[in-house]
């Protein structure tokens, strides 16, 4: 199992996420929980796109932090 690091960001009406180290693969959704859920189906899909095609499955090396701002 890999666990690849989103950002969700608020759009217009709607929230959309993207994984950093999977170029093209994104989602949205109409809240952040629904756009993790729609984030983690398009990740699946992305990586079985990838190994049928033969091509190399990313790695996962994105780490996120927060930091807290005064």
């Amino acid at each position: 199992m890999r666990s690849y690091v989103i950002v969700v960001e608020k759009a217009n009406d709607n929230y959309s996420a993207y994984a950093p180290d999977l170029p093209g693969c994104a989602a949205t959704g109409s809240s952040p929980e629904d756009a993790r859920a729609r984030m983690r189906e398009a990740i699946a899909l992305h990586l079985e796109g990838l190994r049928e095609a033969n091509l190399p499955v990313p790695e996962p090396l994105t780490t996120a932090y927060t930091v807290d701002v005064a």
